[in-house]
């Protein structure tokens, strides 16, 4: 059997248990800030002809899980677009629709769901969407393939207040969307009342002083949590997105030991979220040799499995909701099951 074949075949039997294993527990507030720490499956998708089984992947270490897609508006000669995966806007002339990748992998794992009716385990899948481009026709067209699949969507009503946090109504999957206010005005705003919202945003955070990119990269650091995090939770925006820059100074490359300073540190950016109704997440942390790289960022390398390893059990000591990696499988071997 080949190794994707082995891959598609343990998720299913992975899926499967999480759905019917065991008596069915107490209804528990999933979406609610600290109730779950999750594996985020940072950039699952295919890139340059290889790493298509990055979202089957994901799904084999167990649900709930979230899965990061980015997505590009793809213009053919014949002037139509469609939203491709990818990273970057000059190397998707042969990259899967977000249609045909995404919903097409996670549909038997959605419609066992539905079947299954577990809804104290829903949402089993967090889908993170990172806009890489933000045309008007790219939102519309996301909202209508989500329209399509709307059975499987955690939704809540457009209000009248919207400061005000309405009720979620849970499906199978969330979906968490980026802080460009060009996307509140497309997947929110322009929705009428009573309309379901299906995507929600991020907070962007303040800018850090400085005046170079090393200097507001340090500065993010020595920000206070009320300053990184002044707003509380809204209808549409539910999360903020950080990246590890926040918790110590100069990231991954330069980070020294984990240090009680540290663990404090990343204790105070959760504790601010959670008590504003925000899910928190940061990224992205990888520990490996250079040998071992997978078109993954060099910025993102804590250099080694084990120095990833200790921040990736802290963060989920910490609570922190959603924990990006690239390295799936050794995140779960580390970190143990996705519940807390």
């Amino acid at each position: 059997m080949s190794l994707s074949a082995r891959v598609g075949a343990r998720v299913l039997v992975v899926v499967l248990a999480c759905l019917w294993g065991g008596a069915p527990r107490a209804q528990s507030p999933t979406v609610a800030p600290g109730a779950r720490v999750l594996l985020d499956a940072h950039n699952a998708y295919p890139y340059e002809g290889r790493f298509a089984d990055r979202i089957r992947r994901a799904l084999a270490t167990g649900v709930p899980v979230a899965i990061e897609q980015d997505l590009i508006w793809r213009v053919g000669p014949d002037g139509k677009g469609e939203s491709v995966v990818g990273h970057d806007e000059d190397k998707v002339a042969d990259a899967q629709t977000f249609e045909a990748y995404f919903f097409g992998t996670l549909r038997p794992v959605m419609e066992q769901a539905l079947r299954a009716g577990r809804r104290d385990q829903w949402p089993l899948v967090v889908l993170n969407l990172d806009f890489k481009t933000n045309e008007p026709a790219h939102h519309a067209s996301v909202r209508q393939l989500l329209s399509r699949h709307r059975t499987w969507l955690t939704s809540a009503p457009r209000t009248a207040t919207p400061d005000v946090l309405a009720p979620l109504t849970l499906g199978p999957l969330l979906v968490l969307t980026g802080s460009n206010d060009v996307q509140q005005a497309s997947f929110h705003d322009s929705l009428g009342e009573g309309d379901p919202v299906w995507l929600f945003g991020a907070y962007e955070a303040p800018p850090p002083p400085g005046d170079t990119a090393k200097e507001r990269a340090l500065a993010l650091a020595g920000m206070s949590p009320e300053t990184l995090m002044p707003a509380r939770a809204t209808n549409y925006r539910r999360w903020v997105n950080f990246p590890w820059l926040v918790v110590e100074a100069g990231g991954q490359t330069a980070a020294g030991d984990w240090t009680p300073a540290d663990r404090a540190r990343l204790d105070a950016l959760v504790g601010r979220a959670h008590a504003l109704g925000l899910l928190i997440r940061f990224y992205t942390l990888n520990g490996h040799a250079p040998a071992a790289d997978q078109g993954w960022s060099k910025g993102y390398n804590f250099g080694s499995l084990e120095r990833a390893a200790v921040r990736w059990r802290a963060a989920r000591a910490a609570g922190v909701d959603f924990i990006a990696t690239d390295q799936y499988e050794a995140f779960r071997a580390s970190t143990g099951e996705s519940r807390p």
